[in-house]
């Protein structure tokens, strides 16, 4: 993690000396909420690894999740370009939001096909509705499936290895499927993986 000192900031234009902080999803990118930090509570911060603020309606330090158990686990924090405000990436640990949402923001998702894809293969393994090409994945096991992206990883090599882009873009799309299939018949999600690795290169 980036080292930043508090002493770094130019607070002379807030008279309480609060340093707005904003939080993001440190896997997702989402923008989670706005808290204001003192001294004492970004020293905290850093020493605990959990996000703290200055609570300007208790008037005291608060931990984010400290009676919900919904903490923010710090990874990563950017001063701005004025020094005078901290950005923090950060690993929620459940919803954000008081209102039990993931963030404070109401902003569209901003999900690409990707994720709506593995969301329909969840519904499928949910539902298990007939005449379905995962359904019958689902039936036949974790081999069958495991075999599968194995199959379709190797073909998606062949065509690299051949040098043709619209095969490898076929193969590779039949094994981003499978994958996707794996991972939820391995009870994985993609977030899990992002956490991963997340973790190899901070």
């Amino acid at each position: 993690m980036n080292k930043i000192n508090f002493d770094d900031f130019n607070l002379s234009k807030n008279t309480d000396n609060l340093l707005p902080v904003i939080i993001q999803d440190a896997v997702s990118m989402k923008v989670l909420m706005l808290g204001y930090m003192n001294r004492e509570a970004f020293d905290k911060t850093i020493e605990t690894g959990m996000v703290t603020f200055f609570s300007r309606s208790r008037n005291r330090l608060w931990t984010k999740g400290e009676t919900s158990g919904n903490h923010l686990l710090l990874k990563e924090m950017y001063m701005d370009c004025d020094n005078d405000t901290l950005l923090i990436k950060a690993l929620p640990v459940g919803p954000t939001c008081h209102r039990g949402t993931e963030s404070c923001f109401d902003t569209p998702s901003e999900e690409g096909f990707i994720r709506k894809l593995s969301e329909v293969v969840k519904q499928r393994h949910r539902d298990m509705p007939e005449d379905s090409y995962t359904t019958r994945l689902f039936i036949r096991g974790i081999k069958k499936i495991a075999q599968k992206v194995g199959e379709e990883a190797v073909e998606s090599a062949i065509e690299a290895v051949d040098g043709n882009r619209s095969r490898f873009i076929y193969e590779a799309s039949d094994l981003m499927f499978h994958y996707l299939v794996l991972l939820e018949e391995m009870g994985v999600t993609l977030d899990d993986i992002e956490s991963e690795l997340l973790s190899r290169h901070i």
